[in-house]
């Protein structure tokens, strides 16, 4: 199971790198997994983060 950011539907809001900043970051403006983190799906933070993207670009299993 795995958790990753879809480049085409993000626009960059941060959201997820603010809310679960040890799983996302920034890469080139826009939304990404901090690399060795693409495990953390189970995690509850990473769950609830993935919920509230706006542009519903976190996909987690």
């Amino acid at each position: 199971m795995t958790v990753s950011v879809n480049r085409e539907l993000c626009y960059g809001s941060g959201e997820c790198a603010f809310r679960v900043p040890s799983v996302f970051t920034a890469v080139d403006g826009l939304g990404a997994v901090v690399p060795g983190r693409e495990d953390a799906d189970g995690d509850p933070e990473v769950r609830e983060a993935a919920e509230r993207c706006p542009s519903q670009a976190i996909a987690l299993g």
